[in-house]
């Protein structure tokens, strides 16, 4: 089992100066040759170069924001898929206008895209956020089929819920970056969490009890 997380060694960072422990994944010499041919098909390798070279170009000075315009027109992208949350609506406005601003197309789906209940897919009443209230279900696998349908070359992910992104990761056809989580307690900063792990957050991030 992989456990990079908690290594004290990292020998892929100075390769030949450090020796690997038993488990790294350094020595998986050819899956790691193989995840090499990866980057040279034609369907990925100019994007992986464009998106390294962002790293580079704009590293600790551009926004996450920049890097993704400067990224989609670098690859000389048309079109582009937003999906976001109806909570984060506002900032999906900015993010639209920014990114027409900077000469791209741009296809936005709002999550609660079709209106369904949240009855229909077999969610308990009494788990929705407002029991006695109509209610639609967030609908990520219909965000991703109507970028699909439009065929966006790219997709940016705006504050979608937990698992509801790993929906529309899974459908989506084009390769799809994030701008934003969902974290409703920090302002959708997760990592306020673990930098507070070991303070104000203590004993508060493990899993809840959720019964039936």
């Amino acid at each position: 089992m992989y456990a990079c997380a908690q290594c004290s060694v990292h020998a892929c960072a100075k390769p030949g100066e450090k020796n690997p422990s038993a488990h790294c994944p350094m020595n998986q010499k050819a899956l790691l040759e193989e995840a090499g041919l990866v980057y040279q098909r034609p369907e990925i390798h100019d994007f992986y170069i464009c998106a390294s070279e962002m790293e580079a170009l704009g590293y600790g000075v551009w926004t996450r924001v920049k890097e993704t315009v400067t990224l989609c027109r670098a690859m000389g992208y048309k079109q582009v898929g937003l999906a976001f949350c109806r909570g984060l609506r506002k900032e999906a406005k900015i993010l639209d206008d920014i990114l027409r601003r900077n000469g791209l197309e741009v296809v936005s789906v709002v999550c609660k895209v079709g209106g369904v209940p949240k009855e229909a897919v077999g969610i308990d009443p009494s788990r929705k956020v407002h029991p006695d209230t109509f209610e639609p279900m967030c609908n990520p696998a219909a965000q991703a089929l109507l970028c699909n349908q439009q065929e966006t070359q790219f997709n940016i992910v705006l504050g979608l819920c937990v698992g509801h992104d790993s929906v529309f990761y899974k459908y989506a056809k084009a390769l799809t970056t994030t701008i934003a989580v969902k974290d409703r307690a920090l302002a959708h900063n997760p990592l306020g969490a673990l930098y507070c792990a070991e303070g104000y957050f203590a004993g508060k991030l493990d899993a809840a009890e959720i019964s039936g």
